[in-house]
């Protein structure tokens, strides 16, 4: 598909690293599959893997963590 960002690129399969922030909890999930532009790097992600990051971003909120820095696991 086209990068919707940079309306240049075409994306490709590849990981990204992802970055949250909630309040005073920041987490970075590494090596996240999706579609990465090959111009800008924006990646775009499924839903299911959107699920499994909202969910983890979600754990680390609850348990008080300050920054959480992890790799993607199903």
């Amino acid at each position: 598909m086209n990068c919707m960002l940079c309306r240049l690129g075409e994306t490709r399969p590849g990981t990204a690293t992802v970055t949250l922030e909630r309040g005073e909890t920041t987490i970075i999930i590494k090596g996240v599959p999706g579609e990465v532009c090959q111009n800008c790097g924006e990646h775009y992600l499924d839903e299911t893997v959107t699920g499994v990051v909202l969910r983890r971003a979600e754990q680390a909120v609850r348990s008080g963590a300050e920054v959480e820095i992890t790799r993607y696991a199903v």
